[in-house]
Order: structure tokens, then C-alpha cells, then sequence
């Protein structure tokens, strides 16, 4: 599995520690409350808020520089629209893959 890492966020920011942090910190603020709202709506077999949920955390997956991921990503919120869940645990692998490295951070 990829492991998570700051290029993109580096790049975004070129050397501007306050604003990398900045970045950092919403990142660690938003990512978990939009997995808590994910996990709701999956319990729920709200497939189509899921999908909307695995879209805005595909944002946070591509910040954080997980290629392969985004793309299980993508195929998993296709899948999701069309009430298919299958997918659904190699996901939460990358969720909980990113829940580990924010807590280093």
C-alpha cells in the first residue's frame, strides 16, 4: 500500500512553513469529521451520499500524494452510484492508512 506524504503540500506551499502548517492543519481537522459523515451514510445504505462523501475525501487522498488510492477511489465512488459496494473495504484500508499517518503529523 502507498504511504501518505507532504510533496504536493510542500510544492504548495514553496517554503512557506505558517502556510504548510496551515494546509496540514485543516487537513487534520476536516479529513476526520468528512470519514465520520462517510461511515454514517454507508451505515445508512445511503449509497448515493456515500458516493458524495468518497468525492470530497478523494480530494484529501490526492493532497496527501496517494495516487493509486485516488483512482481506487474513483472506481469505488463509481460504484457506490450504482448501489455496488463491493470496493468498500480496500477503502476504509486507505482511510485508515491516512487516519495513522495524520496522528504522526
Amino acid at each position: 500500500m502507498e504511504h501518505p506524504n507532504l510533496t504536493y503540500i510542500n510544492a504548495l506551499s514553496g517554503g512557506d512553513d505558517a502556510f504548510k502548517s496551515k494546509l496540514i492543519s485543516i487537513v487534520k481537522k476536516e479529513f476526520p469529521e468528512e470519514k465520520a459523515v462517510y461511515f454514517k451514510n454507508f451505515k445508512a445504505k445511503n449509497f448515493k451520499a456515500t458516493a458524495e462523501n468518497v468525492h470530497k475525501l478523494k480530494h484529501k487522498i490526492s493532497i496527501l500524494g496517494l495516487e493509486e488510492s485516488y483512482k481506487i477511489a474513483e472506481d469505488f465512488e463509481d460504484r457506490l452510484k450504482e448501489n455496488n459496494v463491493s470496493g468498500y473495504e480496500t477503502f476504509n484500508a486507505i482511510l485508515q492508512n491516512i487516519t495513522d499517518y495524520l496522528e504522526t503529523l
